[in-house]
């Protein structure tokens, strides 16, 4: 964990009272346990999967402490991302071609852990200008498997050439791939009581993407009442400057599994401003400032939520009221 510093970010939207601004507000390491906590340990469930001739589909389980992952191809680093995400697309790879991937998490300070179990792939061959991408999936069906996950199934799709790989997309991100011979996957790490939208697409050796199937809503069983997803240590004071007065806000972030980078204020029980934290996003205590206005007197309450790692909105903050002027 890092400690407090001046939060360095861009507010990508800002839509408060109707009107819209914009506002600028590695090789190997050892793996040693040492001051301010041990590295992470290795990752699990490593899968890697053809996604075309040229690509391969990398997924993992997350791992205590990580702050990013790594993932190897042999013993080349090929791909670095935020703990947030637990998969990537391996791409420009030869057709034809045995790869053997890995993937090692990274501590907040830097350190690597051991690399998870290493996982062989064969991407396929070439299929020389093939332009037409495979048909739609039919039959998309779920089903809960738990408060936790759900289960997707899909009648298989045709090419000329032969499919690929399905990737499977929660909105219009993808989140997970199987690969051809599979028309049925357990997603995981979902959240109680919230409701997802899921679509398949085929993909063949030249990388051409069918349209995606029609939608499948599914709601996980059971409550979230959202303390566990809310920001805590929730403050608000205000300040004047320039004639006008603003809100001052602090919290910590949600402790959930992944990086919170987006955040919506609620001012006076309606969404005020929507901000984004570029590069770090703080994870001990951030802090915003925004204009409210120019009468003294005026009496505001304010709530704030992240955006969730899944793409689902967490719980609200607790409520505070704020008064302008002295």
């Amino acid at each position: 964990m890092r400690g407090p510093s001046a939060p360095s970010f861009l507010l990508r939207r800002l839509a408060l009272c109707g009107t819209l601004a914009l506002v600028a507000s590695c090789g190997p390491a050892g793996a040693e346990e040492g001051e301010g906590g041990g590295v992470p340990g290795a990752p699990t469930g490593v899968t890697a999967a053809s996604g075309s001739a040229t690509s391969v589909h990398v997924m993992w389980n997350t791992t205590d402490r990580a702050d990013g992952y790594e993932v190897y191809r042999g013993t080349t680093k090929v791909k670095a991302v935020p703990g947030s995400q637990h998969m990537v697309d391996v791409t420009r790879l030869r057709p034809s071609t045995l790869y053997v991937f890995s993937v090692r998490a990274r501590g907040a300070d830097g350190r690597l852990g051991p690399p998870g179990r290493r996982v062989r792939v064969k991407t396929p061959a070439a299929a020389a200008d093939d332009r037409s991408a495979p048909t739609r999936p039919s039959a998309p069906r779920g089903r809960a498997v738990g408060s936790r996950a759900v289960q997707l199934s899909w009648s298989a799709s045709s090419d000329d050439r032969g499919v690929v790989s399905y990737d499977i997309q929660q909105g219009g991100t993808k989140i997970h791939s199987v690969s051809a011979g599979r028309t049925a996957t357990v997603l995981t790490g979902l959240r109680p009581g919230t409701r997802y939208a899921f679509t398949v697409r085929a993909r063949d050796a030249a990388g051409n993407v069918s349209a995606a199937t029609r939608t499948v809503r599914l709601t996980t069983p059971g409550t979230d009442d959202g303390r566990a997803t809310a920001p805590t240590g929730f403050r608000a004071t205000s300040h004047r400057a320039d004639g006008a007065y603003h809100l001052d806000l602090s919290w910590v972030p949600p402790r959930v599994d992944g990086e919170v980078t987006e955040y919506r204020i609620q001012l006076d029980g309606r969404p005020a401003t929507s901000l984004v934290f570029g590069g770090r996003a703080p994870r001990e205590r951030a802090t915003y400032s925004f204009y409210v206005g120019r009468r003294a007197g005026a009496t505001h309450r304010v709530r704030i939520r992240a955006m969730l790692p899944d793409g689902t909105w967490g719980g609200l903050s607790a409520e505070r009221t704020v008064t302008t002027g002295p």
